[in-house]
């Protein structure tokens, strides 16, 4: 019926069950429930503090004699509904369960075990009342927290279901509070050519559906030529996903002859060892003899040159009980049978050699694959530290040589184009943790215009209240003195006395703000952080400059535009997994439209 209506009558049909989750504009809580008092007019239940469940009633309507027939059969009330409601649409959604979970025999076993009152909803009333009724509310709160953002960055990827059905994914990343948050806007079907205008007309409706549109700074994407016409469509900065640039870097590394003979005879082997039964027997007895982690091997995979470092590494980790496998005349004669090449001294030279050179790249890839913590600031330093890694050296190996050559000459090539480089030069020097990474003049006086740009329509930037210590250096703290003629000093108190240096820096500041141009603020504190020193890669630069919102407002709020970008489009692959999970075998034929809330509830909630 809820379906009719809304398809044929256009009118949709409220749920409330959800009513509780959203948040209102004004981000304040909800004023807390009165206490009730006197008698309930109906039966609840509630928890000791042994954690027994009890139940508590009142008496029955007049004219009903009260028994356990009565009090059983009395309905739950409404809130109670909801609230168990709530939670069974959680556990569906949550744990990537199927729709028809709720018309289980065992799971309504189940809730009758916890609550015979509670009758579970039928996967129709799940499916078109209830999650829609929670993705609602969720996406209404994703849209108000939006709003309070000033610049979002966003990554974008395609994948195909198996269903043959091609998704576009939009993730968005922005900072607020001093943490860097991430929302999963849409995971749409598109049933057109993935040229970059189509992909450009989706990515840009999502963007309007959420009110982001013009807040938008950079999207991250991978190296695909339509992603390009799309940028320019949206008129966004692009940026090449960073792990992908990894990713081809390494790929060429197949190109090599020697490498591709190398690495094809320990696939060979690893393939005969996982596919023998008695191979996997011997293997787990000479590793318990030899006393090495019960590890299987490891088989790579092309489209991922990540899995040809860890078969690699596994093929040296387990070398001893590997040698000893295939010495054992269990295994021994059919391996010479199938005319297996054995693993010589010499591969295993080759197998060090190449996790010694490729190590460094794999690191980096797991680096800017990070959600948590800003990643663009590393893309520059990374590649100083890559380029200078593998610059080929006197006394390399013709196997390391070929190598490095390979992934050298693919690297030496990326991030050329002019805007792409000004703004890694930016992002770089804006992350506390790579200042003294960015030397070029040029890149700060472009940091000044931006700051001044972002500030211009300001009259005076608020400086927040706080008693933090900050970090300073002397010749700041005392820059532009002021000669004014000022009453005689009040005796000062204990702390005031303790603190003084901080609290003539704080002094200083409120002067400099309140007589200086935007410009000549922006300078002062641009000269003030290039003083400070580098925190620790361990630290999180979003953290540091929230910390820094009363020294360096100006760039504080600057630094919301660039370490809210990502290095990777990891986010919107990250999702691929979900999306797996969610349109699995089971559910191949779920609707487009249920897969893009199960996968929004999923990663938002």
């Amino acid at each position: 019926m809820a379906k009719h209506l809304s398809i044929v009558h256009q009118i949709k049909a409220r749920c409330s069950t959800f009513d509780s989750l959203r948040v209102e504009k004004t981000l304040s809580p909800p004023p807390p429930a009165a206490p009730q008092t006197g008698p309930s007019s109906s039966s609840t239940q509630s928890t000791s503090d042994g954690g027994q469940l009890k139940l508590t009633s009142t008496p029955a309507p007049i004219g009903l004699p009260q028994t356990p027939f009565t009090l059983a059969a009395r309905k739950m009330p409404s809130n109670q509904v909801e609230q168990c409601h709530r939670a069974v649409t959680k556990f569906v959604v949550k744990g990537l369960h199927p729709f028809a979970t709720v018309e289980s025999p065992w799971f309504r076993e189940m809730t009758k075990a916890l609550n015979p009152r509670y009758t579970p909803p039928c996967r129709t009333v799940l499916s078109n009342t209830l999650i829609p009724a929670w993705y609602e509310v969720e996406k209404q709160n994703a849209i108000t927290e939006l709003a309070n953002v000033s610049k979002v960055a966003i990554t974008s990827d395609g994948w195909p279901s198996l269903a043959q059905d091609h998704y576009i994914t939009v993730t968005a990343h922005y900072i607020s509070q001093g943490k860097l948050h991430q929302k999963v806007l849409r995971t749409k079907a598109v049933y057109r050519a993935q040229t970059g205008e189509t992909v450009a007309v989706e990515i840009g409706e999502v963007l309007e559906e959420f009110g982001i549109t013009h807040k938008v700074v950079v999207m991250t994407v991978d190296n695909a030529s339509n992603m390009d016409v799309a940028a320019k469509k949206l008129d966004i900065l692009k940026l090449g996903c960073f792990a992908h640039t990894l990713n081809l870097a390494a790929q060429k590394v197949y190109s090599i002859a020697t490498v591709t003979r190398w690495a094809a005879k320990l696939r060979a082997v690893i393939v005969w060892m996982k596919r023998s039964s008695m191979a996997k027997i011997v293997l787990k007895e000479k590793q318990l003899l030899l006393k090495l982690p019960q590890h299987t091997m490891i088989l790579d995979v092309k489209t991922r040159w990540n899995f040809q470092f860890l078969m690699v590494e596994r093929f040296l980790e387990q070398y001893p009980a590997l040698q000893a496998a295939v010495l054992d005349p269990r295994i021994r004669k059919p391996m010479e049978r199938d005319r297996l090449d054995r693993i010589t001294d010499e591969d295993f030279t080759k197998a060090e050699e190449f996790i010694k050179s490729m190590k460094v790249l794999y690191t980096s890839t797991l680096c800017v694959s990070s959600e948590k913590t800003p990643t663009c600031g590393q893309i520059l330093p990374i590649l100083m530290k890559l380029k200078a890694h593998f610059t080929v050296q006197e006394g390399d190996s013709s196997f390391v040589s070929d190598i490095k050559r390979k992934v050298f000459t693919d690297l030496s090539g990326r991030y050329q184009e002019e805007k792409i480089q000004q703004f890694l030069e930016e992002v770089t020097a804006m992350d506390p943790r790579f200042i003294a990474k960015s030397v070029r003049h040029t890149t700060w006086e472009r940091l000044q215009e931006a700051a001044v740009a972002t500030n211009a329509t300001e009259a005076d930037v608020p400086i927040p209240e706080s008693h933090e210590d900050s970090d300073t250096t002397e010749e700041a703290m005392y820059e532009n003195p002021r000669f004014e003629v000022s009453p005689p000093p009040q005796p000062k108190s204990a702390l005031e006395e303790l603190f003084a240096e901080e609290e003539q820096e704080r002094r200083n500041i409120h002067m400099n703000n309140s007589n200086s141009s935007i410009q000549q603020r922006v300078r002062e504190e641009v000269q003030l952080y290039r003083s400070l020193p580098m925190i620790f890669m361990a630290e999180d630069p979003v953290l540091w400059w929230w910390t820094k919102t009363v020294t360096l407002p100006l760039l504080a709020e600057l630094s919301h535009g660039y370490l809210n970008v990502q290095a990777s489009s990891t986010p919107s692959e990250r999702v691929f997994s979900t999306a797996g999970d969610t349109i699995s075998q089971e559910r191949s034929r779920i609707m487009p439209d249920k897969a893009d809330m199960l996968i929004f509830l999923q990663k938002n909630t």
